[in-house]
């Protein structure tokens, strides 16, 4: 071959290469952080997966809301992006396996889930570069302060009805796809499957009861998790150990989760207050970790 040809090849693999990292935030590592060092770490990481799950099929939500300071404050991951990484490969594991749950139900209002869904991707990967680049302290206190913003939104949506038999149509997908892309950005920044999020921007957007709004939204907390984890994983941002330990301890948690959202439908609204409350106090305390308060 030419030198010329292949001087010219060298730099197209060069700029193909840049223009990855770019579109990913990072060189990808050669080795993901293996943070797993002793048992008492692998029972926190069952156990913390374990309520993780329970949450997710409960209310469709508080996954990486809880994942994330679960594991740096009770595993003890000490790298912010890894925690946030690492949580969001778990939670978008075991949203699926709740979804799963759920539409066996027959409560996923599919065509508004995956509109929802499909519009957010963009966002939560764009969103996902951003909250790379942000310091990791930085991006727990804003994480601290979304939590407290998403606690006063099922404090005000707790007790709401909802229009049954709700299906996409040209009036609402306006306001699907908006509200989609813009959970999907703040889904992606931090890091978080955005399912305390999705839940009432789905009600919002369509009337939907909340019973239907949970069930449809691990639809798009699937979708927006993958798309996070795919983007810290080519960083090297994904401890693997920790996620199978999440995934693990989350199945069994999601199927008790799932039945009991089953039966306490008709109660969601005390079962909000309960949650809501739990969201606040864990919120103060990454305020106060991480403003110099403590």
């Amino acid at each position: 071959m030419p030198v010329a040809v292949q001087s010219c090849a060298a730099v197209m693999c060069c700029r193909h290469g840049d223009l990855a990292d770019f579109l990913l935030g990072s060189p990808r590592a050669t080795e993901s952080p293996i943070l797993i060092n002793s048992a008492t770490q692998g029972v926190l990481g069952l156990a913390s997966g374990a309520l993780v799950g329970f949450s997710l099929g409960l209310v469709g939500g508080g996954g990486s809301i809880l994942a994330v300071p679960l594991m740096v404050y009770v595993v003890g991951v000490p790298d912010a992006h890894v925690a946030i990484g690492t949580s969001a490969i778990a939670v978008a594991t075991n949203a699926a396996v709740n979804l799963s749950n759920h539409a066996r139900g027959g409560t996923v209002v599919w065509s508004c889930a995956l509109a929802f869904a499909a519009a957010g991707i963009l966002g939560a990967f764009f969103g996902s570069l951003l909250g790379k680049m942000l310091d990791g302290q930085r991006l727990l206190a804003l994480f601290a302060l979304v939590m407290l913003v998403i606690a006063a939104l099922m404090l005000k949506t707790r007790a709401r009805i909802g229009v049954p038999d709700v299906k996409m149509s040209l009036s609402n997908l306006p306001a699907i796809l908006g509200l989609g892309l813009a959970t999907g950005t703040l889904s992606g920044f931090f890091g978080i499957g955005g399912g305390f999020l999705i839940v009432p921007a789905l009600m919002l957007a369509t009337g939907m009861s909340i019973i239907n709004a949970v069930s449809s939204s691990l639809v798009a907390v699937t979708a927006f998790g993958l798309t996070t984890a795919a983007s810290y994983a080519w960083s090297g941002l994904v401890s693997w150990g920790l996620a199978c330990l999440f995934i693990a301890g989350g199945i069994a948690g999601g199927l008790g989760g799932t039945r009991l959202a089953r039966h306490l439908s008709g109660r969601r609204g005390a079962l909000n207050i309960v949650f809501a409350t739990v969201i606040i106090a864990v919120a103060l305390y990454m305020l106060a970790r991480n403003v110099g308060l403590s």
